[in-house]
């Protein structure tokens, strides 16, 4: 209902969540990644003005250089896999991608622009350790040979995982 005020307030957020990042650079992470958990929930033009024009902000602000080093750059929005190509274009090194995106596509359509980071359904680690290491298996498969994925799960692991599950995520990733 205003859009000069909601665009107000998202650019002191931008600019706050941007100190709190350098602070976190500044402290010795060696990564940073920006979650917009309820992008996906907007229409493509409020996503454009609403949501990435502020990513994109906050990463212009970050200071990624570090004694000649450069801190990679995460950009996840659930949802958002209809927009990889104009997320690609903000400047991070990196998406993150929930499990409703293809791999294999998602891959297809940004290239080498940035690395991809994802993307199980956390759900997965409700099942037995087996299907576990196949579903894995078939991400690592959709993404195919060379650098750039980071694997992960697709949005937060669940609070009531066994962690047990965890590991034969884990040990399947390094397996395969």
């Amino acid at each position: 209902e205003q859009p000069k005020l909601m665009h107000k307030m998202l650019d002191k957020l931008a600019q706050s969540v941007a100190v709190y990042l350098n602070a976190q650079i500044a402290a010795g992470a060696q990564a940073v990644m920006l979650f917009d958990t309820w992008g996906g929930a907007l229409g493509t033009e409020e996503y454009l003005e609403f949501s990435l024009r502020y990513a994109q902000q906050v990463r212009s602000l970050l200071n990624t250089d570090v004694d000649g080093q450069k801190i990679p750059t995460v950009l996840f929005t659930k949802g958002g896999g209809q927009w990889l190509e104009s997320m690609a274009d903000t400047g991070y090194d990196a998406l993150g991608l929930d499990w409703q995106t293809d791999m294999q596509q998602a891959r297809a359509r940004v290239g080498s622009k940035v690395a991809l980071q994802g993307n199980m359904d956390p759900i997965t680690l409700y099942a037995n350790p087996e299907v576990i290491r196949e579903k894995v298996g078939n991400i690592l498969n959709k993404y195919g040979s060379g650098s750039g994925h980071v694997f992960n799960l697709g949005h937060g692991i669940l609070p009531d995982i066994n962690p047990e599950h965890v590991k034969a995520m884990v040990d399947a990733v390094h397996e395969l």
